[in-house]
């Protein structure tokens, strides 16, 4: 069958790949339909993501069809529509057993240290699947970016009313505004773009936003924001250690800090920048199984609205070609999907 393997950074190439077995005891067989592209397969195609194993079949944001399931399968059918929760956590680490399977102790991700859906089928484990009957391939291809968002807002744990800043207006940190929106926070959103800022002003409802300049113009604009006091939460979605290590300057005295996104730099700041304050600094990995089933029923009943998500489109014929455009900061992606359904075996 046909597949898109990354080999190495900066080379995607089309390959043959044996068809999937039958599936065995808590397998399933799933055909991809579509596949966002994730700050983590940019960052694996530039070499800078410090998890990614190559060679690599991409593919963890993922719509898939269900095709057959294993002889104790109960859970889903032949012909379900599923978004793919993409952790295999082993159940048995410390992590696991404490209700953590996001940041178990041996995991792996489908299309980082696994093959992924980048490809006509694959076979996955059927309690990483979750059903819906009204959701496109499309928007079960996003929950897992809103789920990124929804663990990164309840690590950050705000509350009615506070100041939130949110720094870096991608994917990662759209899908967190998503759901700080929903805690009924004040909303800053801080980004070196300003076409990113407009989109946020635009489609999501942000109090403020901040255009990064330099640090003291920056955190004047901070000042002015919160009278002086700083932001209760500030979550960094960037992956860039210099914005990372600058954003404990931006928090309020008593506030949490959370690193959303990843990085293979050095994030380095004075100790007494977080001692003073006396900060909670909080990593936020993955997501849980909860909250894909939260993030189905809202995008379901109407809660979030995934229409103005989904700013470009390649079919999976131009991905080797395409994609390296849409790692370029002016490309204007938002989020970008694959349609992987034209993808048909060799």
């Amino acid at each position: 069958m046909k597949a898109i393997e990354l080999s190495e950074p900066h080379r995607l190439k089309l390959v043959d790949r044996p068809e999937p077995s039958e599936p065995g005891p808590g397998e399933v067989l799933v055909r991809t339909h579509s596949m966002g592209i994730c700050g983590t397969d940019v960052s694996g195609f530039l070499g800078r993501m410090p998890f990614f194993r190559y060679p690599r079949i991409p593919g963890h944001e993922l719509g898939v069809e269900v095709l057959a399931v294993g002889p104790d399968v109960n859970t889903v059918r032949p012909g379900d529509r599923c978004s793919v929760e993409p952790y295999l956590n082993c159940g048995g680490c410390y992590a696991c057993r404490s209700g953590h399977p996001n940041c178990c102790e041996s995991l792996n991700v489908i299309g980082v240290m696994v093959d992924g859906g980048l490809c006509d089928r694959f076979l996955i484990r059927s309690d990483r699947l979750h059903p819906s009957e009204q959701l496109s391939m499309e928007q079960l291809a996003l929950v897992e970016t809103l789920a990124i968002g929804c663990h990164a807002a309840e690590r950050g744990g705000a509350l009615p009313g506070q100041q939130v800043l949110i720094i870096g207006a991608g994917p990662i940190g759209l899908a967190t505004l998503e759901f700080t929106r929903l805690k009924n926070a004040r909303i800053t959103v801080m980004d070196i773009s300003p076409q990113r800022l407009d989109f946020c002003r635009r489609h999501h409802d942000v109090d403020h936003t901040i255009q990064v300049s330099d640090q003291h113009a920056t955190e004047q604009r901070v000042r002015e924001i919160t009278d002086g006091a700083g932001f209760a939460v500030v979550t960094d979605a960037t992956g860039n250690a210099d914005s990372m290590s600058s954003a404990l300057s931006f928090a309020a005295h008593s506030g949490t800090v959370v690193y959303v996104g990843i990085t293979t730099g050095t994030i380095q700041f004075p100790h007494p920048v977080l001692h003073r304050p006396e900060l909670t600094l909080r990593a936020s990995r993955n997501a849980l199984p909860d909250d894909f089933r939260r993030i189905i029923g809202l995008i379901e009943d109407g809660t979030i609205d995934t229409a103005p998500w989904i700013t470009h489109r390649i079919p999976f014929d131009s991905v080797t070609t395409d994609f390296e455009s849409l790692t370029q900061p002016d490309s204007g992606v938002v989020k970008a999907m694959i349609d992987v359904s034209g993808c048909t075996p060799a």
